[in-house]
């Protein structure tokens, strides 16, 4: 098995058969309608153009507006997370993607983000909020 990189998404992957296949293998920051584990077809310049099988797997997005704000939530953010058993990859300090396997309970993680949002010093999405759509 090989490892690629698409850049249309910033998204690694990982081949699962000879035929193009690819397995999403890193919890995708930016890309609309991808999450781990989901299989995709690329195009000939290896930039992903299809989502051949979705994994049932979710991804939530946070993106924190100030870099260390005075009331600071990433540390209950944390420990949320690790307390559920996910998996999570931070950007720095300031974004967050989640990722919440078919069956996870999100309010937990949605609960602990909820002060920030409601301060105005966060926002979050669910990736799945848009169809998946190639560059």
């Amino acid at each position: 098995m090989t490892q690629s990189w698409s850049p249309s998404t910033t998204t690694w992957l990982q081949e699962v058969d000879e035929g193009g296949a690819y397995e999403v293998s890193c919890i995708p920051f930016y890309a609309y309608g991808l999450a781990l584990g989901d299989v995709v077809g690329t195009s000939d310049s290896h930039d992903v153009d299809r989502v051949i099988r979705k994994s049932g797997h979710r991804v939530v997005r946070v993106l924190f507006t100030e870099s260390r704000p005075s009331v600071d939530s990433r540390s209950a953010l944390r420990a949320a997370v690790e307390s559920a058993d996910l998996l999570s990859e931070w950007n720095g300090d300031r974004m967050v993607a989640i990722d919440f396997p078919h069956g996870s309970p999100s309010q937990p993680i949605l609960d602990s983000i909820q002060g920030e949002v409601e301060g105005g010093t966060a926002f979050w999405e669910w990736s799945d909020s848009m169809e998946f759509r190639p560059a």
